[in-house]
């Protein structure tokens, strides 16, 4: 099995953690991605399922091996491959002046990407009516693992902090939707424009599509070098179903925010999540990737993760095959365009561990 292969099969299957437990702990709960754990394998940094109904049932298993004190990666009992762990950063030992513990503010994801739920609430979460099925943005909330709101001194002090200690390259800042029309893109922008002034580190802002698409144009002037708005699903009738609050802000109105954005981020640095699993099919997956990639928007395909705990926590995950194929076709509508997630400045496409899909960008050999 080839690396494309081993990657894709371990997001979708997830993976089977044998005790005694090794390595940090990975994510439980939260914004996302939640219930996974940063694995290297073979020189590449990825988010792997740990804590999900799936990763239970997978094929594959970490075991920590006593006689070398390495962990192997297993599959169907037999020696796959030695994985390693991103060392815990130095900057989580360390708290605000006001006694906040610094990882309760921001967290590393991957190995050098710091990444935070600016507004730890959302105004379509805990109603039936109105919640997203798969989100579990109040689970570390509730847990005490996190803080509602995180200020932009905080942020900005955490921020030094990761840079100076722990090479962090790059942020990404998500929210909670807050019910005021710029869908907490006044606040992304008011805690960019503290980070900027406190260290030179490029920052994604993932909001929403606010009313007034001039709200665009004060984030980038407060500091935020790319943008994420996350449709998650396309097709009209699975985001009714899986998103009813998000679904009331009909597909169209996304794209035109994602025409308005680029012309002010930059062709290539204006971003979305597809979550793959939840009802789309492939020809409209496939479809939609590409009038985004011709609209100057980076389609970042994402296997779907059931997280414990909410509505979705059973639902399947997706095939691994049908990923696979995703990836094959996506990344060749990539290679097409010239669009690459090296070249965004900042975000989750650049980072990139939790999708396979960076690895399909480049010609096959």
């Amino acid at each position: 099995m080839d690396k494309q292969q081993l990657i894709t099969e371990l997001q979708t299957h997830g993976l089977k953690w044998v005790e005694p437990t090794v390595g940090a702990m990975g994510r439980k709960g939260g914004a996302g991605p939640s219930d996974h754990k940063a694995i290297t394998v073979d020189g590449t940094t990825i988010m792997v399922p740990i804590y999900t109904e799936a990763a239970a049932r997978s094929p594959y298993q970490a075991i920590l091996d006593p006689a070398t004190d390495r962990t192997l990666l297993y599959s169907q009992d037999q020696e796959f491959i030695p994985i390693t762990f991103p060392q815990q950063p130095q900057f989580y030992r360390l708290t605000t002046a006001d006694g906040i513990p610094y990882w309760k503010i921001a967290l590393l994801h991957s190995h050098d990407v710091l990444a935070t739920t600016v507004l730890q609430t959302c105004m379509r979460y805990g109603e039936t009516a109105t919640s997203c099925q798969f989100c579990a943005i109040g689970q570390s909330l509730a847990a005490g693992r996190t803080i509602a709101r995180k200020t932009p001194a905080q942020l900005a002090e955490v921020a030094e902090a990761a840079v100076r200690l722990d090479g962090v390259k790059h942020m990404v800042m998500t929210t909670g939707t807050p019910n005021s029309s710029d869908r907490g893109a006044a606040y992304l922008a008011d805690c960019a424009k503290a980070i900027k002034a406190r260290v030179d580190l490029p920052i994604q802002a993932q909001c929403e599509p606010p009313d007034d698409f001039i709200w665009f144009d004060r984030l980038h002037a407060a500091g935020v070098d790319s943008l994420g708005m996350h449709l998650e699903a396309a097709d009209p009738e699975v985001r009714a179903k899986i998103m009813p609050g998000k679904a009331t802000v009909p597909v169209s109105y996304y794209f035109d925010a994602f025409a308005a954005a680029v012309k002010v981020f930059g062709w290539g640095q204006v971003s979305t999540y597809l979550l793959v699993g939840l009802g789309d099919s492939l020809a409209t997956l496939v479809e939609t990737c590409d009038r985004l990639i011709q609209l100057g928007v980076y389609p970042f395909v994402v296997p779907f993760v059931p997280i414990t705990g909410t509505p979705l926590e059973n639902h399947p995950t997706p095939d691994s095959q049908l990923m696979f194929t995703l990836y094959e076709q996506v990344g060749a509508l990539l290679r097409q365009s010239g669009m690459s997630s090296s070249e965004i400045k900042a975000g989750c496409a650049k980072c990139g561990a939790c999708s396979a899909l960076s690895s399909f960008e480049k010609s096959p050999s």
